[in-house]
Order: structure tokens, then C-alpha cells, then sequence
């Protein structure tokens, strides 16, 4: 300010370095200490991590439903036991002769012919299980070709 400017002003009006306050700035840790979430948004995020948990846990944590767990086990099962079935049809004294008439048959009939044969009934079991003809009638085509 020129001279005369300063001594126009009273005493009140004079810059003075008692009176000046810097503005003060909160700093980024400030404003984050004070924010409050609301119960709008805490919920939000809380159902977002739950959503977030079953999509990742069943995509790429291999959770699995109840019913898909004892599909796999009872297919698990079967495989197992459609060895017993190739092993009993490897046994079999007539297994050339038998083979070449169940390549004949249409696939749907397939596994009629492993029961009838007995190939399919698991040893301390009383009668053959369908599932394991079909799984046993199946590995005896693939080992064919």
C-alpha cells in the first residue's frame, strides 16, 4: 500500500499480523477421521461382501451345493465300481464271444446285456446295479477302439 493510503486508515482498518488468521486446511487424515458412515451405507457394503464371498467361494473357491456333492460322490462311486464290472467281464471264459455280441447291440441295450451277464453285480451285492452297467458297458467300448 502507498504512504498515503496507510495513513488514511484508523487504527481499526491497519493490517496488522495480531489480527491475521491463516485459513487453516484439513489435511486428508483429518476429513478421514472425522467422516461417519451411515447405516445405509455400512449395510450396503456389509451385503456387498457377502454377495462378493458366495460369487468368488463357488466360482473359484470350488464350494459346491449339497446336491452337487452327493452327485459327485454317487458318480465317484460308480466309476469305482465300473472297474469291478471290467474286471469281472475280463474274467469271464466266454469274454470273446460275449463282447462281440455286445458291440452288436444298440448302446441303449448295452447295459441290459452287462446285467444279464452278471458282470454288473458287485460282489456281497444281490443283484446288478444300472448305473454301473452303464458306466461298465461304456469303459468295454472305449477299451474296443
Amino acid at each position: 500500500m502507498s504512504q498515503d493510503k496507510v495513513s488514511r486508515l484508523s487504527d481499526n482498518d491497519k493490517p496488522s499480523s495480531n489480527n491475521v488468521k491463516p485459513e487453516y486446511k484439513p489435511s486428508y487424515g483429518d476429513r478421514w477421521d472425522n467422516a461417519r458412515a451411515t447405516k445405509k451405507v455400512v449395510f450396503g457394503f456389509a451385503v456387498a461382501a457377502i454377495v462378493l464371498t458366495i460369487i468368488v467361494g463357488f466360482n473359484l473357491g470350488g464350494w459346491v451345493t449339497g446336491s452337487a456333492a452327493k452327485t459327485m460322490s454317487s458318480d465317484a462311486v460308480v466309476q469305482r465300481m465300473s472297474s469291478i464290472c471290467v474286471a469281472q467281464f475280463n474274467q469271464d471264459p466266454g469274454k470273446v464271444q460275449k463282447f462281440t455280441e455286445l458291440k452288436e447291440l444298440r448302446a441303449y441295450r448295452r447295459d441290459d446285456y452287462v446285467q444279464e451277464q452278471g458282470w454288473a453285480t458287485i460282489p456281497g451285492e444281490d443283484k446288478p446295479d444300472r448305473k454301473v452297467a452303464d458306466a461298465c458297458a461304456t469303459q468295454l467300448m472305449e477299451i474296443s477302439q
